[in-house]
């Protein structure tokens, strides 16, 4: 059989009266062990149900004060739960499961009643990653945090009740989900939805480098607010290593914890006077994570933070119901197949009781995200929802869906705790959770390079001092940021017959920092690379036809597609030493093109990190070292066009940019793209 019954010890000096148990540990791995404690019973059963599907997996008699629990090999990885009773039957608390969140009272100190004889516990998957992509973390440290709340000595809470506790144990009764349940909507929407994934306790991510490593995708639900800095590192580190966070949840890693006594004791002080490690380890005091002495925003790992935020509280919950968000940036592939356009509401229902924002400014109806509160530059903002009105219920802010780059891994923040209560009844919030776990996990590889704008004629582009340039159809000039925000351009002057851009990155040898371009009727200009009027001037001429330019390694590369040819100028004088420049501006009319071979079939042309980057007519992404020498003449081994592992931007393109490891691509008609960190 499955479990034994361990009655060694037991107390059989008084009556039966409440039943009170609890787990060592809050997971286990399929085919282990568990072993749980009981009290205020002699004897009576068990019954352990999957939380998620309802389904009862084992009926068994226990005796005080010693349990254990076989786990079967068979069970899926879920949450469970093992509910206790004594002879008598049912406790008298019952296992409610609500199927909307339920509004709870205004917080006071006045103690309420938990159900001591439920425990709640995780399955781990015995071969973690074998059967799913996908890990699903279960917060029971914040489950604990709010356990026992207002009774003395007993519970972190009430915040600022002088009595509250500063250490409590996982090894206690109590500890399950609150009444609201708000991580219940998503876990139970995952099967229906055909989604089989692996579950965790958020305490197995404390030291949890091992168990990510099998991931591909992790995904943090509801209200997970209690982080120890372990748990952090693990989790940041996997994803700078290339896996991709989902954060359905909001409030999250609002405070940092520490674990004790083998995970089993969770410390919160809350306050840095009376914390001991704050003259001793800073770093890890148990404050709000963005506060002294640890400085170390939670927006850095989630993009967003309730400090921007909003929450309604008590009977105000019921507001919950009336607020939605609005999308903002509806071309982004998190919100493919909704059918929504910028401006539409959706997920209403799906805001609260506490959400997470940044800082914002605005161009137009378009949002972008400052970076002052410690926000990711990367950050995109997809969909905002203004909260200030919250301020009469709890604390008025904002909630800012959004996604970013960490390290080489994607994050993605829905920004609320009750996301997953919408989710069997909301089309739009059931196709954007599709759309983040199918290609976060993989199972939906997304196209590499994503939209960054609306459709539009941009036939050239350039970076410049941080100013991405294009210019359109008409020969305007334009400006914007080079981010993977949906930014209108701004026109800033005019590029008549210019046909492509390019520019030196810093400390390009012989070359100023400045925008080049090649007009139609084969001049070289340039131009201060400033984000309003200046002059253009005439440089010297480019080989005929010349469509694409680059600067690399103190010169200029031009191609011509028609002959499929690629061209070097040196901007250092012919007899030279290599390392000396000729003069402060080194590009001489009279100084030769010389050409170097075929240009692979590039028809668009930049430089990022050191080296040549191209797109050919039929669609490969190129790169090769700036050799200057030509073909057959001594280059080096290596230096001609190799392809990349992913193809160029869809549509076909005509201009390429680059900046910070991050390409900038058009095609006609289309729409700006990005792609992050191209692998050869």
């Amino acid at each position: 059989m499955t479990a034994g019954a361990g009655g060694a010890g037991a107390d059989r000096s008084g009556a039966d009266g409440p039943v009170r148990a609890w787990a060592d540990r809050t997971s286990c791995v399929q085919g282990g062990r568990l072993a749980f404690q009981l009290t205020g019973v002699r004897s009576g059963t068990v019954v352990v149900t999957d939380a998620v599907t309802d389904e009862v997996r084992l009926s068994a008699p226990v005796t005080a004060p010693t349990w254990t629990l076989d786990v079967p090999a068979d069970w899926p990885s879920s949450l469970y739960r093992a509910t206790f009773h004594g002879p008598g039957g049912p406790s008298p608390f019952t296992t409610r499961v609500p199927t909307t969140p339920i509004p709870i009272p205004t917080p006071t100190p006045t103690p309420t009643p938990e159900p001591e004889h439920e425990v709640w516990f995780v399955v781990r998957a015995a071969r973690p990653g074998a059967g799913s992509p996908i890990l699903v973390s279960v917060p029971f440290a914040t489950w604990r945090a709010y356990t026992h709340a207002g009774q003395p000595g007993r519970g972190l809470y009430y915040t600022e009740q002088p009595d509250r506790a500063a250490r409590v144990s996982f090894a206690s009764p109590g500890g399950g989900p609150p009444p609201e349940r708000w991580e219940e909507g998503l876990l139970r929407w995952l099967p229906g939805a055909g989604y089989d994934v692996d579950f965790c306790s958020g305490l197995d991510l404390h030291d949890g480098d091992e168990l990510l490593s099998h991931y591909r995708l992790l995904v943090v639900n509801g209200h997970d607010e209690y982080w120890s800095s372990e748990m952090r590192d693990s989790v940041e580190a996997f994803a700078r290593r290339g896996g991709n966070l989902a954060f359905f949840a909001a409030n999250t890693a609002w405070w940092q914890m520490r674990l004790e006594d083998d995970r089993r004791t969770m410390v919160c002080h809350r306050d840095a006077v009376t914390d001991p490690l704050t003259a001793t380890d800073p770093r890890r005091v148990t404050v709000e994570w963005s506060s002294s002495p640890v400085d170390r925003p939670e927006n850095t790992m989630t993009g967003v933070s309730f400090r921007r935020g909003a929450g309604a509280w008590g009977e105000g919950m019921a507001v919950m119901r009336k607020d939605a968000y609005t999308a903002r940036f509806t071309g982004h592939w998190v919100f493919d197949g909704t059918g929504l356009t910028d401006g539409d509401s959706f997920a209403r229902g799906a805001l609260g009781y506490e959400t997470d924002a940044c800082a914002l400014e605005w161009t137009g109806d378009v949002p972008r995200a400052t970076g002052t509160d410690g926000t990711p530059a990367s950050f995109v903002v997809l969909a905002t929802a203004d909260l200030r009105h919250w301020r009469a219920y709890g604390q008025g802010g904002a909630a800012t869906m959004g996604v970013f780059r960490l390290g080489a891994g994607t994050v993605f923040n829905a920004a609320t705790i009750n996301w997953g209560s919408v989710l069997d009844d909301d089309p739009v919030v059931d196709r954007i959770t599709r759309n983040v776990l199918d290609r976060l996990s993989g199972s939906t590889p997304g196209d590499a390079w994503e939209v960054a704008g609306e459709p539009d004629d941009v036939r050239a582009l350039a970076v410049c001092e941080g100013v991405l340039f294009g210019v359109d159809g008409d020969g305007a000039l334009l400006c914007r940021e080079p981010s993977g925000q949906n930014l209108p351009w701004r026109r800033i002057g005019q590029a008549p017959g210019v046909r492509c851009l390019a520019s030196a990155r810093e400390a390009a040898g012989a070359l100023p920092l400045e925008l080049y371009a090649a007009t139609d009727d084969g001049r070289l200009l340039r131009r201060d690379p400033v984000a309003g009027p200046a002059e253009w001037h005439e440089v010297t001429t480019v080989p005929p036809g010349t469509a694409a330019l680059a600067i690399c390694d103190a010169g200029v590369f031009a191609v011509t597609p028609h002959d499929d040819t690629l061209y070097h100028l040196s901007a250092l004088a012919p007899s030279s030493p290599p390392a000396a420049p000729a003069a402060p501006f080194a590009l001489e009319p009279a100084w030769p093109w010389r050409a170097l071979g075929d240009a692979g079939g590039a028809v668009a042309l930049t430089t990022m990190n050191s080296r040549l980057w191209a797109v050919t007519a039929d669609g490969r992404l190129r790169t090769r070292l700036p050799s200057a020498a030509p073909s057959g003449d001594g280059e080096p081994a290596g230096t001609g066009f190799t392809d990349c592992a992913s193809p160029g931007p869809p549509g076909g393109c005509q201009a390429l940019a680059a900046r910070a490891g991050t390409l900038y691509a058009t095609g006609s008609g289309g729409p700006l793209r990005l792609r992050r960190g191209p692998v050869l």
